[in-house]
C-alpha cells in the first residue's frame, strides 16, 4: 500500500478509514489490526513503542481513540493526528449514523428479527478487545507468565466492574514492573 502515496498522510488515512468501519467496540477493539499494520507491516512504530502509546493513550482522560492521533502523531505530527483522528471517526461516525437512522425508523421498529441480529452482534466487541489485550500483552513483554496472568485478571476484573478504571491496573503492571515481577 505504501508504493501508491506520495506522503503518510494519505496512507494513514487511507488506512485508518479502513479500520474505522470494523471498529465495531472502538479502537480497543481495533488494537490488533492497528497493530498489524503500524508495527509489523509499515514498522513505523515498534512493539515497545506502541505498547507505550496504547498505556499512554488508556491513562490519558478522553476516548481510546486518542491511541489513533498518537500513532498520527508519531507518523506525521500534528497533521496525521489530525488526519488520523478524522479518518477513524468519520466513516464510523457516519455509518453509525445512517445505520441507526434505519434501524430505529418505523419500518423496522417492530421487526421481529431486530433482537436476534442485537444479540448475535454483541460477542463480537467482546472478542475484538480480548483481542487487543493478547496483542499488548505480546507488544509489551511478550509471552510471560506474570504478563499474561495480569492480562487475565485485568480482562476479568473489567468485564464484571464497570466502574473500575484501567488506570489502576495500568499503575499495577508499572509497580509490578519496577519491581522485576513482570
Amino acid at each position: 500500500m505504501s508504493d501508491s502515496f506520495p506522503s503518510p498522510l494519505g496512507e494513514l488515512a487511507v488506512r485508518f478509514a479502513l479500520v474505522s468501519l470494523v471498529a465495531v467496540g472502538g479502537a480497543n477493539a481495533v488494537m490488533p489490526d492497528i497493530h498489524r499494520q503500524f508495527v509489523v507491516e509499515r514498522a513505523w512504530l515498534g512493539e515497545a513503542e506502541f505498547a507505550n502509546l496504547v498505556a499512554l493513550s488508556t491513562a490519558a482522560p478522553g476516548p481510546n481513540v486518542l491511541l489513533v492521533a498518537l500513532i498520527g502523531w508519531k507518523v506525521a505530527g500534528l497533521a496525521g493526528a489530525l488526519v488520523s483522528t478524522a479518518a477513524m471517526c468519520g466513516p464510523s461516525s457516519l455509518l453509525a449514523m445512517l445505520f441507526a437512522r434505519a434501524w430505529w425508523s418505523q419500518r423496522w421498529a417492530a421487526a421481529c428479527w431486530r433482537t436476534t441480529v442485537q444479540q448475535a452482534l454483541a460477542p463480537i466487541p467482546v472478542g475484538f478487545i480480548l483481542a487487543s489485550g493478547w496483542v499488548i500483552t505480546l507488544a509489551a513483554d511478550g509471552p510471560s507468565v506474570p504478563a499474561w496472568a495480569l492480562t487475565a485478571g485485568t480482562t476479568v476484573l473489567l468485564s464484571f466492574r464497570e466502574k473500575f478504571h484501567p488506570l489502576w491496573l495500568i499503575a499495577l503492571g508499572a509497580l509490578l514492573g519496577a519491581l522485576g515481577w513482570i
